[in-house]
């Protein structure tokens, strides 16, 4: 239970790190930061829009950038458009250690007969899913550090918010997953023990 929480709270402080402010801007990391507001000791000079009144429509959501082809949140983006792809045997190429071991040891498990060491939807943190539903809310970034990279994903299933991270470094000029971690359900597929 202590493994787990350490777990937990190591993920959410990364996390955190690793991504700037237009992250909880875009709401991944919760609500949007309040805009602020010019109260009664903002200067008299101070030419900031004036705060929203409840009769003006809420501003839409802004675009998604284009995912740029060879990016890390290209090398994810598929995995989302055909659910369950990353317990495809043809999809390895896109992984690397320890996120290849434990997929190559569930494939060998599931091979021998002796059952299923990982859930057919991990990309979706485990959980039932309305393909609809999660395109309509799904969301990700992408934060880029030299050779390594995360793109945290976020979706609702059924009103609850998910959160997960994939990791991924630089081989060979492309981007492959060396992990992927759920910040909602606090597991992460490299602690799989598929045997």
């Amino acid at each position: 239970m202590l493994r787990r929480l350490v777990f937990a709270l190591s993920s959410l402080s990364m996390l955190a790190a690793g991504l700037s402010d237009g992250a909880r801007a875009q709401g991944l990391l919760g609500s949007p930061p309040p805009n602020a507001s010019s109260g009664d000791n903002a200067p008299a000079d101070d030419k900031s829009p004036p705060a929203a009144t409840p009769e003006t429509k809420p501003a839409e959501q802004a675009p998604a950038a284009p995912v740029l082809p060879g990016s890390p949140t290209a090398v994810v983006k598929p995995f989302y458009e055909h659910l369950g792809l990353e317990l495809d045997p043809a999809q390895r190429k896109n992984f690397i250690d320890p996120a290849k071991s434990v997929l190559d040891k569930s494939d060998a498990l599931r091979v021998s007969g002796q059952g299923e060491c990982l859930d057919p939807n991990m990309a979706l943190d485990n959980s039932d899913y309305d393909k609809l539903a999660i395109d309509k809310s799904l969301r990700t970034i992408e934060a880029v550090n030299g050779d390594e990279a995360k793109v945290v994903v976020a979706f609702i299933v059924e009103g609850h918010q998910h959160r997960l991270e994939w990791k991924l470094k630089k081989v060979g000029g492309d981007w492959k997953i060396s992990d992927l971690l759920s910040v909602t359900g606090e597991w992460a597929l490299s602690q799989y023990q598929c045997e």
